[in-house]
């Protein structure tokens, strides 16, 4: 099989305090070089799986290089995914597998003071202004798509299409709602004099710090691995491995492995106990000595409290707790 060629996202889904794709790949039995946070290089090494080609890759541009079979597959958010086949009359991009993380919302937001409390009411107030409504996004598809969806967009400008600038590339006809590219820190442009924008947000406290509010939520977007066109039979069964690998390691971080000691005579009522609560994730290992058995556990973290409470009233002990790398089930 010729290499797989992945492409690994650079900026917040690299990020120690959002994704982390870097460690992800690490607790999935990864041996990564080129790729730590903050410390990104070009051409990625994936040391310990030679059938992989990795390369470092902006999120708004894999789906194109996915598309145009420069990549077989990469880990995007979908709404970049969405923001580049919105105009296209068939998806060229399949999804292998969610991933679980770096989860964002697409919005539209306003200054704060602003009477608006939606996008129909913003349309409807600027009805019949002298001046073009500007809105500055990273998105220029899905919010040209979002606003000719939009009833009061279509009230007062019916079907025409806004006017979309890219850098130097112009589209659309209606000068009077103009939809312009922004390349980061589109909060910033309110300040600056735009309308409104349309961005990714997280939590909403950098729109709150900018003076923003949020009066529209267009989509909700995680990260995923997705394949291009050129990715099928061999290397299409790899990308499956590679996401049963990931998503090993991101269902892991939803368990703890728990393992104490309890006396023989009670080690079937601790079974029981364990099985009837869901304490488990099959059914707990028992490791039986003399007097005392050591149980072992896969438990989801949300319910370790209440577990380690019961299992303290039947009389356990050494109870040891650790963090899971991976689960494949």
């Amino acid at each position: 099989m010729k290499k797989i060629v992945l492409g690994l996202p650079k900026g917040s889904l690299n990020n120690v305090n959002r994704g982390n794709t870097y460690q992800l790949f690490v607790d999935a039995g990864y041996e990564v070089r080129g790729y730590e946070p903050g410390k990104e290089e070009n051409e990625i090494d994936i040391l310990n799986d030679p059938e992989i080609k990795a390369y470092l890759t902006r999120p708004q541009s894999a789906p194109v290089e996915l598309n145009r079979q420069i990549l077989d597959i990469a880990i995007i958010g979908e709404d970049w995914v969405r923001e580049e086949s919105v105009n296209l009359e068939e998806e060229f991009t399949t999804k292998i597998g969610d991933l679980d993380y770096g989860q964002t919302r697409l919005i539209v937001a306003v200054p704060t003071e602003a009477p608006y409390g939606s996008l129909d009411d913003f349309f409807r107030a600027n009805k019949g202004r002298k001046t073009p409504i500007l809105c500055f996004t990273e998105y220029p598809n899905l919010t040209k798509q979002h606003f000719m969806e939009n009833d009061g967009y279509k009230e007062i400008f019916g079907d025409t299409t806004p006017l979309v600038q890219v850098r130097g590339l112009w589209d659309g006809e209606n000068d009077m709602v103009q939809i312009i590219n922004s390349d980061g820190a589109t909060e910033v442009y309110i300040a600056k004099g735009a309308d409104l924008i349309v961005d990714n947000t997280q939590t909403g406290s950098s729109l709150r710090k900018a003076g923003l509010k949020i009066i529209e939520t267009i989509m909700e977007s995680s990260a995923g691995l997705y394949a291009g066109p050129g990715c099928s039979g061999d290397k299409l069964k790899k990308a499956q491995m590679i996401f049963e690998q990931l998503f090993g390691a991101i269902k892991a971080r939803k368990f703890f492995d728990v393992k104490f000691n309890i006396s023989n005579q009670k080690v079937g009522k601790v079974k029981e106990f364990l099985l009837s609560n869901g304490f488990c994730s099959d059914e707990p290992t028992v490791v039986e000595g003399t007097s005392f058995s050591q149980i072992n556990v896969l438990i989801p973290k949300n319910k370790f409290p209440e577990m380690l409470q019961a299992v303290k009233s039947y009389g356990a002990s050494a109870i040891v707790r650790e963090n899971l790398k991976q689960y494949v089930e």
